[in-house]
């Protein structure tokens, strides 16, 4: 894979205080590809997408490229600048402003293109028109993850960060989730999913990659890995 991937992590180490969670993982999403992350809870996945956004300050010599352009340890903001959309797990949304208010915010950086943006979300996650005046806090779980990666597409980020979008919504709104994850990308935007619905989110992706204690313990197409009967055993659970 060329240099110039849209995201590039080499060596990243990452913690709180002094404990590092993440230990010198390595990956890459190339153009257009689907990468998820699967593992058990404390693994270090949710702050691996944190460091490589810039809402956790990666450790010296730790590596985060978008397109070549060396990002690690930017302010999140110049991250988001550079190309990089993240919706983390939780406080994603401002819950009292409306969802077209919240979606305007999503194109913080350059208010121009908000027409462009709207028009692209709401063919996506149509019900987002429909409520564009309902206050966010008001909506259902659902919706409210809607909101979120719907704020993340205003600026055509070359790179997504999803941490857990399917937590805590009904099998039909997983299903739609799943749906409106697959449309971004096939519209070459990269993504880079954390997502304890293994086995949904391996079959939608190109590749997998496991986290064990901070580290890499494996890594292959997502076929293989759902094939895998060790990676099955510990991961995947019997829902296959």
């Amino acid at each position: 894979m060329s240099n110039d991937a849209p995201l590039r992590i080499e060596g990243l180490r990452a913690g709180y205080g002094q404990a590092d969670i993440v230990h010198g993982v390595s990956l890459s999403v190339a153009r257009a590809e689907m990468v998820t992350i699967i593992g058990p809870n404390g693994a270090g996945k949710s702050t691996l997408l944190k460091a490589a956004a810039g809402a956790v300050r990666p450790r010296p010599g730790s590596s985060v490229t978008v397109a070549g352009r060396e990002v690690a340890g930017l302010p999140a903001s110049e991250i988001a600048r550079a190309g990089v959309a993240y919706v983390p797990q939780e406080a994603n949304v401002f819950r009292s402003l409306s969802v077209r208010e919240n979606l305007e915010l999503g194109a913080w950086s350059d208010r121009r293109r908000i027409a462009d943006g709207l028009a692209r979300v709401h063919a996506i996650f149509p019900v987002l028109s429909e409520r564009a005046g309902a206050r966010a806090g008001l909506l259902s779980g659902g919706q409210r993850q809607m909101v979120a990666f719907a704020m993340a597409l205003m600026l055509e980020p070359a790179v997504l960060l999803l941490d857990e979008p399917s937590a805590g919504l009904s099998p039909v709104m997983v299903d739609q989730m799943f749906e409106a994850i697959i449309a971004v990308n096939r519209t070459g935007v990269a993504i880079l999913m954390v997502e304890q619905n293994a086995v949904q989110a391996l079959k939608i992706s190109n590749r997998g990659v496991v986290m064990a204690a901070g580290a890499v313990a494996a890594t292959g197409t997502a076929a293989d890995l759902l094939a895998d009967r060790s990676v099955a055993e510990l991961y995947l659970g019997a829902a296959r």
